[in-house]
């Protein structure tokens, strides 16, 4: 809508400055209306170009969990019972 509206001025602009240009025929006019027309856009551009520029918001990504199972470890010998026993351990990625 807003772009729709700097093209619109700018148009009527350019053309209000060169309408008495083409009427009146002589070098002076042209010069006017093309000096005319490029003030104005040069006020309508930096108008345009004005108006603040937003980052896009920045997104924070969690870690997926850790996974942590249970397993049998090494055999180890257990002096208590005289036998070898594999204890259980938790293993996390």
């Amino acid at each position: 809508m807003t772009r729709g509206l700097i093209v619109l001025a700018t148009v009527a602009a350019v053309g209000a400055a060169t309408l008495p240009a083409q009427a009146g025929g002589n070098g002076g006019a042209v010069a006017a209306g093309v000096i005319g027309g490029l003030a104005v856009g040069g006020l309508l551009g930096a108008a345009a170009a004005s108006q603040p520029r937003y980052a896009p918001e920045p997104v924070y990504v969690a870690p997926p969990p850790s996974r942590c199972y249970w397993t049998r470890g090494e055999p180890v010998w257990d002096g208590y019972r005289g036998a070898w026993v594999r204890p259980r351990v938790q293993v996390c990625d």
